[in-house]
């Protein structure tokens, strides 16, 4: 099993013992950014709109709406876009199937 595999794993784990109560939520602190900038996360990517949409499992409407104002990202979506933001790659291996190499020449 590759080392993501693992790290997956041990992640669900840890996830189901604090949704058990097993553990102590405390330990874990998490920055969800109260607002992101979409366009600016996508064009760090070099990517278009539509491009951008398709690689991280988005819709075009959406990323338009967020862009211009007209919409705003929920609470799961903006964690995301940091994810986004941060580690590009780390959401292509987890939502694809295909090699990277692929993906950067799509």
């Amino acid at each position: 099993m590759s080392k993501f595999g693992k790290e997956l794993i041990e992640s669900a784990k840890e996830a189901r013992a604090i949704a058990e109560g097993k553990t102590n939520t405390a330990d874990y602190r998490v920055h969800v950014p109260g607002d992101v900038d979409v366009r600016a996360i996508r064009l760090a990517l070099n990517l278009t709109q539509e491009r951008f949409a398709a690689r991280f499992g988005l819709t075009v409407a959406a990323v338009r709406d967020w862009e211009y104002g007209r919409r705003r990202p929920d609470r799961g979506t903006r964690v995301l876009f940091k994810v986004i933001a941060r580690e590009p790659e780390a959401v292509d291996r987890a939502l694809n199937d295909e090699p990277q190499a692929a993906l950067q020449h799509a």
